[in-house]
């Protein structure tokens, strides 16, 4: 049986615009046993694509091409959980996914989410709109691991509770979120939105976003972030690249859930 205490690593990653360069890169942040002592490691949102929405096509891949290789070697060979972040993903039909793959500590794919909610805005005079390349994912599912089932969704996703409550439901008690959110809604929206989820679902979820870096076209907020089941903030990071580890005891959830019991106390029968 294993421990309910479980670390994890969060890696916040820059993107350069060569997709191998950026692999090349991942890789040397992850060597010298930088992860050694966490049970899982976490990905950014588009860790190998420059965040643009017609750069999505030109870097897709399909499943088990070079980028899922990659993630499914560091899984192995750090003995590590991978939770990939995401990466653009076209399938059969030539339609293109935000997806994210997970990985056991042997490298096997355990799981794998698409991204539910395209981010489609219209800020000022900066409308972006993720579905002008991307296709919408259609389900919120989890992944079964050591510790019991886990949940991964990406970024927009946030924004929608029901996602993440089914998930939870299900029995996640750790949910992950590869995200990358601009600089006006991260600075608004990112840790109340992280919190939230945590408090109302009584679980743990771990942001993973992108270093910030101003000459991309796309700054991002960054600040890395884990969030306990009572709203605390475990781990922020800031806004460089980096890696840090973050231990979570998974007693906490049912210490919490006994004394505010929110998911048996919902009323079906009105809502």
């Amino acid at each position: 049986m294993s421990s309910n205490k479980i670390k994890i690593a969060t890696i916040q990653s820059c993107v350069f615009e060569d997709k191998y360069e950026t692999i090349e890169h991942l890789a040397e942040m992850l060597g010298d046993g930088a992860i050694r002592d966490a049970d899982i490691a976490v990905l950014p949102e588009m860790w190998n694509c420059p965040y643009k929405t017609k750069l999505f096509p030109e870097y897709a891949e399909a499943q088990f091409d070079d980028s899922w290789l990659v993630m499914s070697t560091l899984a192995r060979k750090n003995n590590v959980y991978l939770i990939g972040g995401s990466i653009p993903e076209v399938d059969e039909q030539g339609k293109v996914y935000n997806t994210c793959y997970i990985f056991d500590r042997n490298g096997e794919q355990i799981g794998k989410h698409r991204k539910v909610h395209l981010f489609d805005v219209n800020f000022g005079e900066k409308p972006f709109h993720e579905s002008d390349t991307l296709t919408a994912g259609d389900s919120f599912e989890t992944f079964d691991t050591e510790w019991g089932p886990m949940a991964a969704d990406i970024c927009f996703d946030v924004r929608f509770p029901e996602g993440m409550r089914k998930q939870a439901l299900a029995g996640a008690r750790v949910i992950f979120l590869p995200a990358a959110f601009l600089m006006n809604t991260g600075e608004a929206h990112w840790d109340i939105n992280i919190r939230m989820r945590a408090i109302e679902n009584q679980v743990f979820v771990v942001a993973d976003a992108p270093m910030r870096d101003s000459g991309t076209g796309y700054e991002v907020w960054a600040h890395s972030m884990v969030s306990d089941p009572w709203g605390k903030v475990l781990t922020d990071m800031g806004t460089e690249e980096g890696i840090v580890v973050t231990e979570i005891n998974l007693d906490e959830i049912e210490r919490i859930r006994s004394e505010l019991p929110l998911l048996v106390a919902r009323r079906e029968d009105t809502y």
